[in-house]
């Protein structure tokens, strides 16, 4: 292997294949719960199982784990489809579901009662916890936990018919009540659970749990490396217990754990990511201000910078935090030879060039990126009207500050030098409302004899050929890098309430062909795309990420 990819995974796999293990195959699967939308911590697990696949030629299965039919949904299934397919991965014909194996799997819970190796228990949730004792005090063995086998198969069938409420029973793999490991406490294998599943109906009452299902699964399917994130490492006993205690599989797997992506700004939990959308702090899972791939693919992000930031960031076993400036600075360098860099204003302020002819229109030639000539030019409109920045003028400007004041001289981007004559304000709160200016016919851009120097340049749109645009500027969704840092606090007390900014704005009128999707660099003031809201009276732009690249200045003062 390259030494670019190398991990710990990567070495294992390596001895694995030297010692001719499972046939030297490799063979990975991503395998997302259908119960909310993925996000960019989803992304890195999808970088690494199917990347690990591709690099060692193997196959990567997406598959889905749909053993919970009370929190899951179609809406998912087809989302995690969309995103894993937008990263650039693909499955082929090896999409499957765990519901696709529930016959096998209750034939195996079967074998294990035959085997003495699982039994019915009808012991409450509570009591079962209570039972399993603690990190610092040994469980204590079920009444019911002695069950001849034959009642076992006859309780476990009768679960299986419907005969008995939900949560009144459930079976237990037989283990160790006193093993130091909780998970090894006679884990359970089913609980009865009456919902209408998204596949099978109510063909099952009863449902596998992830610990059970999940190792059966992937043995099934002939997975070699079963990758998963580091929480994960406490069950990799009962994952092996498993599958050396159910007969007849061809397969063993093998798990390894990895360090989930931690995000600063950001929270990773599906549940409290739903939380965000059930209770309106944001406009739904595809917001463009969460961390969902949906909510960035929404927002701009391009599939290339997910998959540089995750290749940057590693694989590693101990937890750490990254920070976000660093997946921003990933999209920045994506962006920067890709996206058009046209002119947008976003807060207008009226500029009129009096010595301009009032019905006169020239065409500006400009170039669309100068760090891609592929990119072509285009042709910009100039006229008496136009509209510039109102951050971009002062009244009484400080020293250093070399754009737009009375009496000053700047130049146009791609077209003329003006000079600030006159300020007119309303009359009644004082506002500046337009700037009445000159400009000098000798300094068209590219043609300039005049001989003139000055130390501004700024952008501009000709008034009348604008286009109206809405601009929605999205800050961190968080005003804390670890908006969970304190235990006693609810996260969303830590929602930045000023992470979503709209105006409304004007760009040029080469914005005309912009599609939902399209990507932009908006000159001096950042990366934006053009979002689905978008229709024919007015465009919609996210803005991506800033210019200023934080992270790449930090890495300069290392």
């Amino acid at each position: 292997m390259s030494d670019k990819f190398t991990s710990f995974i990567h070495d294992i796999i390596d001895q694995d294949l030297k010692e001719g293990i499972n046939s030297k195959k490799v063979h990975t699967r991503f395998p997302p719960e259908p119960n909310g939308y993925l996000h960019i911590g989803h992304a890195k697990s999808i970088c690494l199982n199917f990347g690990v696949a591709l690099e060692y030629k193997g196959f990567c299965n997406l598959r889905f784990d749909d053993t919970n039919p009370s929190k899951e949904d179609v809406e998912y299934v087809e989302s995690i489809q969309e995103d894993v397919k937008w990263l650039g991965y693909r499955w082929d014909d090896r999409m499957y579901y765990a519901s696709d194996y529930f016959d096998k799997l209750y034939q195996y819970a079967v074998q294990l009662i035959e085997d003495d190796k699982a039994y019915v228990d009808d012991l409450s949730p509570e009591e079962i916890r209570e039972y399993r004792g603690t990190l610092t005090s040994p469980g204590k063995e079920s009444p019911y936990r002695n069950r001849s086998i034959e009642e076992n198969l006859d309780l476990f069938e009768r679960m299986k018919a419907g005969e008995f409420p939900d949560g009144s029973k459930v079976l237990r793999a037989k283990i160790d009540m006193v093993s130091g490991n909780l998970n090894m406490r006679d884990p359970v294998l089913y609980r009865i659970q009456r919902a209408n599943h998204h596949r099978t109906g109510n063909k099952w009452c009863i449902y596998p749990m992830y610990d059970y299902a999940h190792p059966l699964s992937d043995a099934i399917e002939g997975i070699t490396h079963s990758i998963c994130t580091c929480e994960f490492e406490d069950h990799r006993p009962l994952y092996d217990w498993i599958i050396e205690n159910v007969r007849n599989l061809n397969s063993r797997p093998r798990q390894i754990e990895f360090a989930r992506l931690n995000l600063s700004h950001t929270v990773m939990s599906k549940r409290k990511l739903r939380q965000l959308v059930e209770e309106g702090y944001v406009e739904g899972w595809d917001d463009p201000r969460m961390p969902t791939i949906s909510g960035l693919r929404r927002r701009g992000y391009t599939p290339e910078a997910i998959r540089d930031f995750c290749e940057r960031i590693g694989v590693a076993k101990a937890v750490s935090t990254v920070d976000i400036a660093l997946l921003e600075h990933c999209v920045r360098q994506d962006l920067i030879f890709k996206a058009p860099r046209y002119m947008a204003v976003l807060r207008p302020l009226k500029v009129v060039i009096d010595n301009f002819p009032e019905d006169q229109v020239e065409w500006m030639d400009a170039d669309n990126n100068q760090e891609n000539p592929e990119l072509g030019t285009r042709k910009m409109p100039f006229s008496r009207v136009i509209y510039i920045e109102q951050d971009d003028f002062m009244e009484d400007p400080p020293k250093k500050f070399f754009r737009l004041a009375p009496g000053r001289e700047v130049r146009l981007k791609h077209a003329y030098i003006i000079k600030c004559e006159r300020v007119v304000k309303d009359e009644n709160t004082g506002e500046i409302i337009e700037l009445r200016c000159t400009y000098d016919p000798q300094t068209r851009s590219g043609m300039d004899t005049s001989g003139k120097k000055v130390k501004g340049t700024l952008h501009w749109v000709s008034a009348e050929q604008a286009i109206n645009a809405e601009v929605r500027l999205y800050d961190h969704l968080f005003v804390k890098d670890n908006p969970e840092e304190s235990k006693d606090t609810d996260f969303k007390q830590n929602v930045n309430p000023q992470s979503l900014e709209i105006l409304k704005s004007f760009v040029e009128p080469a914005f005309a062909e912009a599609q939902p999707g399209g990507r932009y660099q908006f000159l001096r003031q950042g990366y934006f795309c053009v979002d689905p809201d978008s229709s024919e009276e007015q465009l919609v732009f996210n803005r991506i990420v800033s210019l200023k690249d934080s992270w790449a200045k930090m890495q300069k003062k290392k």
